[in-house]
C-alpha cells in the first residue's frame, strides 16, 4: 500500500531551449528562446526581434546537449533512469515553423538521441512544444494568436509521430500550457508579441484556445498513428492557499485556482470549457472566437494522463498590505509557516501531496509529476566534490509526500525531477541557479569548459531509483 507501483517511471526532465544548444546547427531555425537575452534575478531577459551582435543569448549554446548527448545519457543510465523527459526543438525539424517539408538532419538527431536512450533502457517522455515556438511563426503570424499556427503544429506532430512511432510511447502536447493565463506567458508560451494598447488577455486566451484545438487534434492523430501512444497534458500547477479563513480569501484562492489551473485541465481532460470560464471571459472582455467544429474537436481529443510541474505553493489574500514573494511563473503572499529557496520560492512538500490529491479527485486519470526541484547556488569544493545536501533534503521530503499521496489512492505514474543536469533558467537565463544531479561548468556570462561531474545528489538519486523510492537516506 505504501509503495510506488512496479514500473514507476523515475527519471529527470529537461527542455531543448534550456540545455540542447546547437541553435544554428544542422539547419535549425530560430526559436523564440533564441531571441531572449541573458538576465538575472533582478534584470529581466529581453526579447530582440533581430539578433544583436555582442549580446549573450543563453539558449544558443546552453549546455550543448547537441554535442554531449552520448555522455549525458550515459550518466542518466548510471543513475538508473527509467524515463527521460526532453523536448523536441520544433525549429530543428521545421526551421521556419510553416515549412512544408521537415529537415532530415534535424529528424536524424533525435533518432540518435532515442537510440542512445534505448541502449540504457530509458523510456523517452517527449514534450512536443516546450517554450520553443519557431520564431518564424512569431514574425509571420504573431505566434499562437493566429489560428494558422494550428496546421503548422499538426504537420509537425504528424512528422514526429510517424518518424518515432516505434521509439517514443509517452508524449506531452504543450509544456505548462496554462502559462498563457498570465501575462508572463504571452511570448514564452505563445510566441506572441503584445503591442502597446493591445488587450493582452484577449490575445493570450485566444492563443490558448488555438493550443487547446491543436492539442486535441494531436491526441486524436497520435492515437490513429499508434494506438499504444500515451499522450498527456502538462500544467504548471500554481498551488494556492487562502492566507486566512476570511471567506474573501477563500473565494479568491478558489477563483485563482479555477482559472490558473482548472481551466486548462478541464478542457484537456474533460473535453469542454468549464462553467466558471464564461463569467471570467465576460468580466475581462475576452471573446473566444470558435469555429463550428471546435467543440467536437475538444471532445474527441482528451488526454490519456495529467502531468504537471510543482515547485512550491503560494498564499493569496485580499489584503493589499501583505508581503509578496516570488515563484514559478507567479508569486504570491509570503507564507509564515514555510522556508524559501535562494530565489524566494517557498518550499512546501506537503503542498505536493495536497496538489496530487486535488488533481486526482478532480479528474480520476493517471497523474505524473514531471517537474520538481530546487534551484540553488552550488559550490565546487577544493577536492572537486559538490555536496548538495539541501537538494537531497528538498527532493526526499517531496518524494515522502508523493508516497503519502499514493497511500491516499492517487494513481501516480512517475516522477521526473526538473533539470536533472544543470541548465539555463527559463525565467532569468542564469546558470547560477542550478537544479541538476550533474554539475556543468558554465557561468551566467556563458563561459566555462562544459565539463560534467556528478554531485552528491547523483549517487543519492541512484539509490532512490534502485529501491523504487524506499531508500531515501
Amino acid at each position: 500500500m505504501n509503495k510506488f507501483k512496479e514500473g514507476f517511471l523515475w527519471g529527470g526532465a529537461t527542455a531543448a531551449n534550456q540545455f540542447e544548444g546547437g541553435w544554428n546547427a544542422g539547419g535549425k531555425g530560430l526559436s523564440t528562446a533564441d531571441v531572449m537575452t541573458g538576465g538575472t534575478h533582478t534584470t529581466p531577459r529581453r526579447i530582440t526581434p533581430e539578433l544583436e551582435e555582442g549580446t549573450y543569448y543563453p539558449s544558443h549554446e546552453a549546455i550543448d546537449f547537441y554535442g554531449h548527448y552520448k555522455e549525458d545519457i550515459k550518466m542518466f543510465g548510471e543513475m538508473g533512469f527509467k524515463t527521460f523527459r526532453m523536448s523536441i526543438n520544433w525549429s530543428r525539424i521545421f526551421p521556419n515553423g510553416d515549412d512544408l517539408e521537415p529537415s532530415e538532419e534535424g529528424l536524424k538527431f533525435y533518432d540518435n538521441v532515442f537510440d542512445e536512450l534505448k541502449k540504457y533502457n530509458i523510456e523517452p517522455l517527449v514534450t512536443i512544444s516546450h517554450y520553443e515556438t519557431p520564431f518564424g511563426l512569431t514574425k509571420k503570424y504573431n505566434g499562437w494568436a493566429s489560428r494558422e499556427v494550428i496546421d503548422c503544429y499538426i504537420r509537425y506532430c504528424e512528422t514526429i509521430f510517424k518518424r518515432y512511432k516505434n521509439k517514443v510511447k509517452y508524449w506531452l502536447t504543450f509544456n505548462e500550457i496554462n502559462c498563457l493565463t498570465i501575462d508572463f506567458g504571452a511570448f514564452m508560451g505563445g510566441g506572441i508579441l503584445v503591442k502597446e494598447g493591445e488587450n493582452s488577455d484577449q490575445l493570450r486566451f485566444q492563443a490558448l484556445h488555438h493550443q487547446f484545438i491543436a492539442s486535441a487534434k494531436a491526441v486524436k492523430l497520435g492515437h490513429e498513428i499508434n494506438p499504444d501512444f500515451k499522450i498527456g497534458c502538462m500544467i504548471a500547477y500554481m498551488t494556492l492557499y487562502p492566507y486566512t479563513c476570511n471567506p474573501d480569501d477563500i473565494l479568491l484562492a478558489q477563483q485563482k485556482d479555477q482559472i490558473q489551473n482548472g481551466l486548462c485541465g478541464d478542457v484537456q481532460v474533460r473535453g469542454h470549457y468549464p462553467g466558471f470560464a464564461k463569467r471570467y471571459f465576460e468580466e475581462n472582455n475576452i471573446k473566444i472566437r470558435m469555429e463550428k467544429d471546435d467543440e467536437n474537436i475538444l471532445r474527441e481529443g482528451c488526454v490519456d494522463f495529467y502531468s504537471f510541474s510543482y515547485y512550491m505553493s503560494n498564499a493569496v489574500s485580499t489584503d493589499p498590505e501583505k508581503q509578496e514573494t516570488s515563484g514559478n511563473l507567479l508569486g504570491g503572499i509570503k507564507n509564515p509557516y514555510l522556508k524559501a529557496s535562494d530565489w524566494g520560492w517557498q518550499i512546501d512538500p506537503k503542498g505536493l501531496r495536497w496538489t496530487l490529491n486535488h488533481i486526482y479527485d478532480r479528474y480520476q486519470i493517471p497523474v505524473m509529476v514531471v517537474e520538481n526541484g530546487l534551484g540553488a547556488v552550488d559550490v565546487v569544493e577544493e577536492d572537486g566534490t559538490i555536496n548538495d545536501d539541501y537538494r537531497i533534503d528538498y527532493l526526499r521530503d517531496h518524494i515522502v509526500e508523493m508516497n503519502e499521496a499514493v497511500k491516499d489512492g492517487v494513481d501516480l505514474m512517475g516522477y521526473t525531477m526538473w533539470g536533472c543536469i544543470d541548465l539555463v533558467s527559463a525565467s532569468t537565463g542564469e546558470m547560477k541557479k542550478r537544479y541538476g544531479f550533474i554539475y556543468v561548468d558554465k557561468d551566467n556570462e556563458g563561459t566555462g569548459t562544459l565539463e560534467r561531474k556528478p554531485k552528491k545528489s547523483f549517487y543519492w538519486y541512484k539509490k532512490v531509483i534502485e529501491s523504487n523510492g524506499e531508500n531515501l537516506e
